[in-house]
């Protein structure tokens, strides 16, 4: 026969998982958080970069890299 766990053993057990789902939750954050950081540099970053290759396609007079060659 099993035992029933008391209502303060219940209690605790409770408790114990909350503070582990709290870490975890606080855990999780803190990753969204960094990577959420990390797409926002790496968006400006790729503007940066469009804007530079569009620079430099002007300059130098060629046109777009997507455009078909000539004899198309």
């Amino acid at each position: 026969m099993t035992e029933t766990p008391s209502p303060a053993a219940r209690i605790d057990a409770l408790e114990i998982r909350i503070a582990y789902l709290d870490e975890t939750i606080e855990a999780l954050n803190n990753t969204i958080t960094a990577q959420w950081k990390q797409i926002d540099a790496l968006s400006r970053e790729m503007l940066s970069l469009r804007e530079r290759l569009e620079d430099a396609e002007m300059k130098s007079g060629a046109g777009p890299a997507n455009e078909p060659p000539p004899h198309y």
